[in-house]
């Protein structure tokens, strides 16, 4: 193909160099003339470990070209790629000054009658395909835009210092689309390379870079606290970081980073709590930590939200569901016990069933924060007869139930589960 790139930046030149190694036909655009001079002249204008070669190759088989101007040079492009920069606006947004300069310039530039993919890869918030790039060609281009252009998002993983081995072996290919189908152009670009593909509609796609860097630097800021906690206590924080990563079937798990239910049970509360009075203790000032109890209370409440939505007080709802995971009884910390709660405050007529529960077979420590945080347990707690055939206004379906209860047609279902 033909591509032009826009923003000659580390992703935007780097993605040069991979794409005419690939045999594509690269023209570069960026507004510093000494860095298109200095890229023309076979010149890196930053350092990567290969890119210099990439660069040589490129130029001496005529795939690579840097310009200042666009011109007429999107005549036969069968795609444009946009890389130029997002800048932190003073208030934390995005400053989204050159997407829309840019834009404008493509949409000017386009001749008549051709058919072009437009891709972005810089990082914008979602809703901005949708809201400002796209007004933005159809301003300039009128009833053309949709004939001639097909707009995509497309997050770039590339790490500095490994950035060609990440653009030809990349964990991921993520392509948005409006609708969500897949781009003929982008599999061709995406052809040779081994990774899986997700086609999704343009808001998730964009979304996807926030929360991979945004999940980076938790990791980071996670791992340094129990670094200073560690430095605190004169341990070897190299000895508990081995441990830590050897575990890849909980403490690196897809499980405990699907989006669902808030946390609870015998352990992590409390163990939450202890660490942070030890890191406190110790002067190690762990705020991340720290505001783990905080976020899962928010969450709780959020939840309650979200379940009780367009329901009017009194109606009558089913819980399904009330230890803190599946199969198990435990019910200590349960976030579904203070769910019960809040439904019981609110005025709901509550009803609570759970299969792996029975009340009168509670004991010790179980027992008694039951029934010191729940006392109406025994009365509102129903068999699994009731449940599965009575119908209530609302099903409220929490992540201890598993798939261990079968209800009637046509029953209004809110599943907290999993939010995935």
């Amino acid at each position: 193909m033909k591509i032009a790139v826009f923003g000659l930046g580390y992703v935007g030149f780097t993605g040069m160099c991979c794409m005419a190694k690939q045999g594509h036909e690269v023209i570069g655009f960026d507004v510093s003339a000494p860095k298109v001079e200095a890229i023309n002249a076979g010149r890196s204008p930053i350092t990567e470990p290969g890119v210099d070669e990439l660069l040589t190759e490129g130029l001496a088989k005529g795939l690579i070209s840097a310009h200042t101007s666009i011109g007429d040079r999107l005549a036969g492009c069968d795609m444009a790629i946009v890389c130029v920069g997002t800048p932190s606006a003073p208030d934390g947004s995005h400053n989204m000054t050159y997407i829309a300069e840019v834009s404008r310039q493509i949409a000017q530039a386009l001749p008549e009658g051709g058919s072009i993919t437009v891709v972005y890869r810089s990082t914008i918030r979602p809703g901005s395909m949708e809201h400002l790039i796209s007004p933005i060609f159809e301003g300039v281009m009128g009833a053309r835009f949709d004939a001639e252009v097909e707009l995509v998002y497309n997050p770039e993983f590339l790490r500095e210092g490994s950035a060609i081995k990440d653009y030809f072996q990349p964990p991921k290919i993520v392509v948005g689309t409006k609708d969500g189908s897949p781009s003929a152009r982008m599999n061709a670009l995406n052809e040779g390379l081994d990774a899986p593909i997700f086609n999704i509609p343009f808001a998730e796609s964009q979304l996807t870079k926030f929360v991979d860097n945004t999940w980076h630097a938790v990791k980071v800021a996670f791992a340094n606290e129990v670094g200073r906690i560690c430095l605190q206590l004169g341990l070897s924080a190299q000895t508990v970081h081995e441990i830590f990563i050897s575990d890849t079937k909980l403490n690196i798990s897809p499980y405990y980073l699907r989006p669902g239910g808030a946390f609870g049970g015998s352990c992590l509360p409390k163990d939450v709590r202890a660490l942070q009075f030890i890191a406190n203790d110790s002067g190690a000032n762990t705020q991340l930590i720290n505001s783990l109890l905080n976020s899962n209370e928010a969450h709780k409440y959020r939840l309650f939200q979200h379940a009780v939505k367009g329901l009017k007080p009194g109606a009558k709802v089913l819980l399904a569901g009330l230890a803190f995971k599946a199969d198990t009884d435990d019910l200590r910390e349960s976030p579904n016990i203070d769910l019960a709660r809040n439904l019981l405050r609110e005025g709901y007529e509550l009803s609570v069933f759970d299969p792996a529960v029975e009340p009168r077979n509670l004991v010790g420590a179980n027992l008694g924060y039951a029934f010191t945080t729940l006392p109406e347990l025994s009365k509102i707690f129903v068999s699994r007869e009731k449940a599965e055939s009575m119908q209530f206004d609302r099903v409220i379906v929490t992540n201890a139930t598993g798939k261990k209860i079968t209800l009637p047609k046509g029953q209004d279902v809110v599943n907290l589960g999993s939010l995935a």
